[in-house]
Parts: C-alpha cells; sequence; structure tokens
C-alpha cells in the first residue's frame, strides 16, 4: 500500500522509443532532442527547493531531473526503474500484454509493485514533497494503488502531476507551485 503523503511524480522526457512507440523498459536510451527541451521546459514548473528528488537508474530519468531541477542533487534508485519486459523490450507497443501478465523472460507485475512500492514508501516516509522523475510503468503501479487499476491514459512525458491524499480519496492534478498544498484546488482525476 502507498503510504498516504504528498509527492510530484514527473514521467521522464522523449527517448527514440517512445517517438517509435516502442516498449522501452529495462533498455537504458538517452533523452532525444525533444526529451531534453520537455525536462528543460519543465524546470519552469519545478522550480523550487525539493525535499528530496528521485530517479531511477535508468539514463532517461536521471538525465531528465538534472535539466528539469537544475542544481539538485538527485537520488538515483533502482527500484524506481522500469519494468523488465523481457523478450519483449524494444517490441512495438501494440505487442504489450496486460499488465497482469509476466512478459516472456521478464518482470511478473507482482514483483514490479513489490519494488516500486517500496521504494516510493522509503521515499515517501522521511520527506515531506519529494519530486519523483521516473516511467510510465512506475505510474501505472501508482495508478493501481490510487484508483485500483493501471490502465487509462499514458502520462505526456516531462509534465509534473501533484499526487496527495485529500478528503475524498488520492488526488492527481497537473503540478504548478502555488497549488502545492492549496486547499482552493480539489479536483480528484485518474491519469
Amino acid at each position: 500500500m502507498l503510504l498516504a503523503r504528498p509527492f510530484v511524480f514527473l514521467r521522464h522526457g522523449e527517448t527514440p522509443l517512445n517517438r517509435e512507440r516502442r516498449i522501452g523498459g529495462r533498455t537504458d536510451v538517452p533523452l532525444t532532442a525533444l526529451g531534453e527541451a520537455q525536462a528543460r521546459q519543465a524546470a519552469v514548473w519545478l522550480a523550487r527547493p525539493w525535499s528530496r528528488v528521485v530517479t531511477s537508474t535508468l539514463q532517461r530519468a536521471w538525465r531528465t531531473a538534472e535539466l528539469a531541477v537544475p542544481g539538485q542533487t538527485a537520488i538515483r534508485l533502482s527500484g524506481l526503474d522500469e519494468r523488465d519486459w523481457g523478450e519483449l523490450e524494444e517490441a512495438p507497443l501494440v505487442r504489450q500484454p496486460p499488465y497482469e501478465a509476466t512478459p516472456p523472460g521478464g518482470e511478473s507485475w507482482t514483483s514490479f509493485q513489490a519494488r516500486v512500492l517500496a521504494a516510493l514508501n522509503d521515499v515517501l516516509a522521511s520527506d515531506d514533497l519529494p519530486l519523483v522523475v521516473a516511467h510510465s510503468g512506475v505510474y501505472r503501479v501508482i495508478r493501481t494503488q490510487l484508483f485500483g487499476s493501471p490502465y487509462g491514459v499514458r502520462l505526456p512525458n516531462a509534465l509534473p502531476f501533484l499526487i496527495r491524499p485529500g478528503p475524498l480519496g488520492w488526488q492527481v492534478h497537473r503540478y504548478v507551485p502555488q497549488n502545492a498544498f492549496s486547499s482552493s484546488k480539489r479536483g480528484t482525476g485518474s491519469p
């Protein structure tokens, strides 16, 4: 279970595999020029001191953090790495099986969820409002904890979302600095 603490989630910038609509998984690919530009644009929204910045160990996530929050140290956590899709790594996205299915030679959904939740909960237990820079699959785990299903719209690249518990359940909405703890913004959502 995800600890009921607020955090900001940022999916990494665009990669060549994203552009080609291929499964990235554990394949360690760089950002495209557009991905780097997306990360720099995110810096406009993320310009503040963070209690902690954490990323996966994959270059597309840590490079996004370097560009989006320049001057802040990001801690790389293997628990936030994207799911291992085994034989389906770099396959067309249309070949991706349901999340609950274990891909041939890959990581099971149960193992992936346990790994991601352990890493997130360690961060959430000790930080007020951390920034998590990771992957679409990591958000699917978060989404399952919040709304009971990994299915839904894929998060856009390098667009920050505030995720926080509220009186009516979890809330997910675009992060802009002035709404981080504002009670006037109450929309629940499930991107």
